[in-house]
C-alpha cells in the first residue's frame, strides 16, 4: 500500500547532469521510469507538482510538466484535472521479488518457539511513559548525547532492576546498553576477538544464530554437549575453549535449568583457566514451577558477562536489549557500540526508564506470567490426550518446551504432514550444531503465539501425526 503523503511530500533522489551531453529532460524521464521500475516510487505513489520538482531540481516547470504528460502517456503516470499525479497503480515492477526466509511461512498455528505474544506490548503503559518522558525534556538531551554506553537514566534503572530480580552485580557503569540481543552478542564477542581470542564455546544443541554471529567476526565455535543439569562443565574443561556462551536458567532450547553443582563447576572453571562465560539471560522472567533462579553473574561478576533484552518480556521490535560487563570489557564493548551506530535512541531509553522506575513494567510482567501460565498449561493438557507414547521436558520455565516423538517416529515426517494441516512445528534437529545419527525425535514447541483455542486446535489436528509418521 502506497504512503499517503501529506502537503507536497518528500523529496525525490534524482541526479540530472548538466555535462553528460544529454537533454535534461531525458535524463529526467529515464530517472523516474527507472524509480518505478525498481520500487523506489511505488504504484498509486503521488508524485512531488511540477513546480516543487522544478524548484529542487533547479530546472523549468515546463520541463518537468514536458517529462510527466510523456510518461503519463507510456502509462507510467496517472494524471486526472484538479488531481495530483500519481504512478500508474498497474504498473509491474521490473526487479525481483524479495527471497522470502525460511521462517517467514504462515501456518493457521504457528507453535513457533522463543517468540513472544506481540499482541500483549502494554501500548497504554508505553504511551503513559512516552508523556512522562517527553515533559519537561530538555531539548540539549535530543542532541548528540556522548553517552555510548546508553543514557545514564536507563543504566541506572536496568542496573538497579537486574540486581534486584535476577541477582546480579550491577552498576550503571558498568551496563552498556545495546540494540537487542543481537548487537550485544556482537559487541561482546568482537571486543574479544580484538583481544586475540579466537574461539568460543556454544551449546549443543543451542542457537546457530549465535555461531552465525561469531563466524561473522572470524570466530571458531566449539560445540558443548547439554544434558539435563545443563552445560557439561568438564567436555567444557576438556575443550581447552577459554570463552563459552550458556543459557543456564533455562538452556536455548532444551529447557534444561542448570544445576547448582554445574553452576559452582562451571565459575570455577572460569576462575582456574582465567576464562569468561557469557550468560544469555534470554527469558527468566517467566517461570512457573519453580522459584527464579538467580544469575551466574551474580556469583562471579569480574567472570561472567550478562546479556538481557525486554525482547520477550515486551517485544523484539523495540531492540533494546543491554550488557552487564566485568571492569575490563566495559570500553572496549562501549567502544564497540559507539563505532556500530554512535548511540542508542534517546527518547526510547527515556521511555523504558520510566516504565521500569514506574512499576507498570513488573505490573506487565505479572499479567504476562499468568497469560503464559494459562497457555503452557492448556499446552501440557492438549499433549497428554495425545497418549503417553509423548512426553514433555523443559517447561519450567520461558515460551517453549521440549515434546519426545515415539521411538520409531520421524521429526521431517511429523513437520512435513503438519504443514499439510497448517499447523508449524520446529524440531530439534535444526539447534544440533554436530551432526548425529542417534539423535532422539523432538519437537521445540513455542506458545507465545498461540491463544489457548489456538493451542487446543493446533494439537487437535496433528495429534495422529505425533505418533504415527
Amino acid at each position: 500500500m502506497p504512503v499517503s503523503w501529506t502537503g507536497s511530500g518528500p523529496d525525490l533522489s534524482i541526479a540530472l547532469d548538466r555535462h553528460a551531453g544529454r537533454p535534461l529532460r531525458a535524463q529526467l524521464e529515464n530517472e523516474l521510469r527507472q524509480a518505478i521500475q525498481d520500487g523506489r516510487l511505488e504504484p498509486g505513489e503521488r508524485m512531488p507538482s511540477s513546480r516543487v520538482l522544478a524548484d529542487q531540481l533547479g530546472i523549468s516547470r515546463r520541463l518537468v510538466t514536458d517529462c510527466y504528460e510523456q510518461l503519463v502517456s507510456e502509462g507510467y503516470l496517472v494524471s486526472h484535472p484538479g488531481a495530483a499525479t500519481i504512478v500508474s497503480p498497474g504498473v509491474q515492477r521490473v526487479s525481483p521479488a524479495p527471497r522470502p526466509r525460511a521462517d517467514m511461512s504462515e501456518y493457521e498455528f504457528n507453535f513457533r518457539p522463543f517468540v513472544p505474544d506481540p499482541a500483549s506490548f502494554p501500548r497504554a503503559d508505553w504511551l503513559w511513559a512516552a508523556g512522562q518522558a517527553s515533559r519537561g525534556l530538555p531539548s540539549a538531551r535530543l542532541g548528540y548525547e556522548d553517552e555510548a554506553r546508553g543514557l545514564v537514566d536507563l543504566r541506572e534503572v536496568i542496573a538497579a532492576y537486574v540486581r534486584r530480580v535476577r541477582g546480579a552485580v550491577a552498576q550503571p557503569d558498568n551496563v552498556v546498553v545495546t540494540a537487542g540481543f543481537t548487537q550485544a552478542i556482537g559487541l561482546v564477542l568482537r571486543a574479544l576477538n580484538e583481544q586475540g581470542i579466537r574461539t568460543v564455546a556454544v551449546e549443543d544443541p543451542g542457537s546457530t544464530y549465535r555461531q552465525d554471529v561469531a563466524g561473522r567476526i572470524g570466530m571458531t565455535c566449539v560445540p558443548i554437549p547439554v544434558d539435563d543439569d545443563g552445560l557439561d562443565v568438564t567436555a567444557l574443561a576438556s575443550s581447552g575453549v577459554s570463552v563459552v556462551v550458556v543459557t543456564p536458567a533455562h538452556q536455548s532450547p532444551t529447557g534444561a535449568v542448570m544445576s547448582a553443582e554445574r553452576r559452582h563447576a562451571l565459575i570455577d572453571w572460569a576462575k582456574r583457566t582465567d576464562g569468561l562465560v557469557i550468560e544469555d539471560d534470554y527469558d527468566a522472567e517467566f517461570r512457573y514451577d519453580k522459584s527464579p533462579i538467580g544469575t551466574l553473574q551474580g556469583l562471579a561478576p569480574e567472570r561472567v558477562v550478562l546479556l538481557g533484552s525486554v525482547s520477550k518480556s515486551l517485544a523484539p521490535g523495540l531492540r533494546i536489549g543491554w550488557v552487564v560487563c566485568p571492569s575490563h570489557l566495559v570500553d572496549p564493548v562501549a567502544d564497540g557500540k559507539y563505532f556500530d551506530d554512535g548511540g542508542s535512541p534517546v527518547l526510547d531509553h527515556l521511555i523504558l526508564a520510566e516504565l521500569l522506575r514506574s512499576g507498570r513494567f513488573d505490573r506487565h510482567l505479572r499479567r504476562m506470567r499468568q497469560v503464559y501460565g494459562a497457555r503452557r498449561s492448556v499446552l501440557l493438557e492438549a499433549l497428554e490426550d495425545v497418549g503417553p507414547a509423548v512426553s514433555v521436558t523443559g517447561a519450567a520455565a520461558g515460551l517453549h518446551l521440549v515434546l519426545n516423538l515415539p521411538a520409531g517416529v520421524s521429526e521431517p515426517n511429523v513437520i512435513e504432514e503438519a504443514a499439510r494441516w497448517s499447523v508449524g512445528l520446529r524440531g530439534m534437529s535444526r539447534f544440533w550444531l554436530e551432526s548425529g545419527s542417534d539423535r532422539p525425535a523432538q519437537l521445540v514447541l513455542g506458545f507465545g503465539l498461540l491463544s489457548e483455542r489456538g493451542i487446543r486446535e493446533g494439537i487437535r489436528r496433528v495429534s495422529d501425526v505425533l505418533t504415527s509418521y
